[in-house]
């Protein structure tokens, strides 16, 4: 048994902590969660605890199957809305014969992460995450459309009490979780808020994205008011988006920066940027991966379509920040399509597959488009169009493996299914009485 271990024992005894949530992500993100009493800890460390793997697989769940949650000791953490008496630790999901298992997320980015180490480079990843407050009776049938709770827009200080005070109890949750938060605002559509994490390596970001969606709903909960992350929930506003900043480093040097200010990024970071570019297409499944997805997509109010990069944001799909050229820490690439229900682990795995093929390979990085987008590649128009290009991508499935990218699919084309044979208000207020 490591130190951190015996960390984690002695702050559950110090505390008198009762349980401890040993968590996991299903394929599609969803946060799962096993509770360990404090008895049973010390076993739970050394040995793993046994589950049925088939809950890893979604919608598309095929047989059960054994499989061991090893909790990582250095993900433990006491949950602020269990009033500390409740820990939490993430898991990595073994087969009995200690070997991978296909359905966790988890494992995928760190496979990702221990290639970009033999190469020498670290990488940080921040997150501008926003989402929707509403009442929560108007989520209760899930049929009704919900009702902003202001008229706020981008940056306002609205007189809603709820709203301030709700960020100011999802910032303090953070932190006493460990996840620094860089600023909060209100965004541009009205009940819309945006919390910025900041920068970290990117296993702990995808933890602490997972982490602050659970802390937003905690909060919102006990506020009375009802949190969602779903892409476009207003059909005449903004939906809300993921943006990522990505970087690497070799030690404490930023690989993206280049001394020359005329140059938007290092070579390095031209290469990896333009893999991002030429693989946006087939990767969008996991970036966007809800048919709610396109409605954002496809709607304007700044949501990127095409595939091009810009220095002034826009409609392109990556900004490269260039409010300050000279100062290396921030050279960085701005990610913009990811929306706050996709699953970060498979996310920043497909991304930093992407820009690691654009280093391997040389990719050149096509010109900035400022403007006049015509002729200009597109992503995906709908989850349809989404899933046939991911499961032909070769990026994919030498990143992910087929085993997981098969099963993504599956998921998608039910998905898909359920939502074309499903008959819709638009369809019944348009054709029921002109037909």
């Amino acid at each position: 048994m490591g130190p951190r271990d015996t960390y984690v024992l002695r702050t559950v005894e110090e505390r008198g902590v009762r349980f401890v949530r040993l968590w996991f992500v299903d394929v599609l993100g969803i946060l799962k969660s096993l509770a360990v009493p404090a008895s049973e800890l010390e076993s739970a460390l050394e040995e793993g605890v046994g589950l049925d793997g088939s809950s890893l697989e979604g919608a598309a769940r095929r047989r059960e199957r054994d499989v061991i949650a090893h909790p990582d000791p250095a993900t433990f953490a006491l949950l602020p809305w269990r009033d500390g008496g409740v820990g939490r630790m993430f898991c990595s999901l073994r087969q009995p014969d200690g070997s991978a298992f296909h359905a966790d997320s988890r494992d995928a980015l760190q496979r990702v992460l221990a290639g970009v180490a033999d190469l020498g480079w670290t990488v940080q990843v921040g997150a501008e995450i926003e989402f929707f407050l509403f009442a929560d009776s108007d989520a209760r049938d899930g049929l009704s459309a919900p009702r902003p709770l202001d008229q706020g827009a981008y940056f306002d200080l609205t007189p809603l009490d709820e709203g301030s005070d709700f960020r100011r109890r999802t910032i303090d949750h953070l932190e006493h979780l460990g996840i620094p938060v860089k600023a909060s605002h209100h965004e541009v559509a009205p009940s819309q808020h945006e919390i910025q994490l900041t920068h970290t390596d990117a296993l702990s970001m995808a933890d602490a994205i997972t982490t602050f969606r659970l802390a937003v709903k905690e909060v919102a909960s006990e506020l009375d008011l009802f949190a969602t992350f779903m892409p476009k929930p207003l059909q005449e506003h903004a939906g809300s988006g993921m943006h990522l900043h990505l970087s690497l480093f070799d030690g404490d040097r930023n690989a993206f920066h280049d001394p020359d200010p005329r140059q938007p990024l290092s070579a390095m970071g031209r290469h990896f940027l333009a893999g991002v570019l030429a693989h946006a297409g087939e990767l969008t499944l996991l970036t966007n991966q809800w048919v709610n997805s396109y409605k954002r997509l496809m709607n304007g109010f700044e949501a990127p379509r095409h595939v091009v990069w810009t220095r002034t944001g826009g409609a392109g799909l990556v900004r490269v920040p260039a409010s300050r050229p000279t100062r290396e820490a921030a050279s960085r690439i701005e990610l913009r399509s990811p929306d706050p229900g996709a699953n970060p682990y498979l996310t920043l795995a497909v991304v930093l597959g992407a820009g690691l093929r654009g280093i391997e390979r040389g990719y050149q990085l096509p010109p900035e488009v400022d403007g006049d987008l015509d002729g200009a590649p597109k992503l995906p128009a709908d989850l349809r169009e989404a899933t046939h290009r991911f499961e032909a991508s070769e990026l994919a499935r030498d990143t992910l493996g087929d085993g997981l990218v098969d099963l993504i699919v599956a998921n998608k084309r039910a998905e898909w299914d359920a939502y074309q044979s499903t008959v819709s208000a638009w369809e019944l207020e348009r054709f029921l009485r002109l037909l």
